[in-house]
């Protein structure tokens, strides 16, 4: 029996048991789409946040073992491979550099976001570099996504301009000022833009993912694996 099959069995009672709950599940979830892989990058910056980048990455890497498909997670930087720095303290090695044509889903965590002048979000919005590659990443069959103040980049890039969205508590009015038609849910799913509020959203966020993409199965048995249960309410368009 391999890892994967292994990892069924031993879920498979927990996720039968569960449910998706009055929030997460009052938002009825799309046919998963079906492409022969799902392609997943994780954009990394100084001074991201730990749990911001930890949280998405761990639970669309473990949705791998409950889905037939393959399922490849990755780190990205826009300046190549690289060691980054982020806000505690923690050293990532990112092995691979910027190519969002080679992904479905590109997730952009926050961070640093109330230290204007420290490694973060501001930063890199005054550095202007991210914010444009995200712009000119936009095409057909990618998904953005972001969550807590990782949407701020989005913002920046013009991407959440009269466009359903949330970000963290702190960050909605400059999201509002900026265009976005700001939601009171816990992850907002607008098709090709998907964002969530806070911190702990990294976990809602792709469990929302896994979800649409790969189907509730799925998502339920990464519940189980991680004991966790999806919070908060999803808005979807349409």
């Amino acid at each position: 029996m391999n890892r994967r099959t292994l990892l069924r069995s031993a879920t498979a009672l927990g996720a039968a048991g569960l449910t998706t709950g009055a929030s997460l599940g009052a938002a009825a979830a799309s046919e998963p789409r079906r492409h022969p892989s799902l392609r997943v990058q994780v954009v990394l910056f100084e001074g991201v946040e730990e749990l911001d980048l930890a949280a998405p990455y761990e639970v669309l890497a473990a949705a791998d073992h409950f889905t037939d498909r393959s399922v490849d997670v990755r780190y990205v930087s826009l300046d190549g491979p690289r060691a980054v720095t982020a806000a505690f303290g923690t050293k990532i090695r990112v092995d691979h550099g910027w190519a969002p044509e080679r992904a479905d889903v590109l997730v952009v965590p926050g961070g640093g976001y109330a230290r204007r002048e420290d490694p973060g979000v501001w930063a890199e919005i005054r550095r202007g570099a991210l914010p444009r590659a995200l712009a000119e990443a936009r095409r057909p069959g990618l998904t953005l996504a972001a969550l807590c103040t990782g949407v701020m980049l989005l913002s920046a890039a013009g991407v959440t301009r009269d466009r359903p969205c949330t970000t963290h508590h702190r960050a909605r009015a400059d999201l509002e000022r900026q265009g976005g038609l700001l939601k009171n849910a816990r992850v907002v799913d607008d098709g090709e833009l998907v964002t969530a509020g806070g911190v702990t959203s990294g976990l809602d966020l792709a469990l929302w993912l896994v979800r649409r993409e790969l189907g509730v199965e799925a998502a339920l048995g990464v519940q189980a694996m991680l004991e966790y249960e999806a919070r908060g309410t999803v808005w979807t368009a349409g």
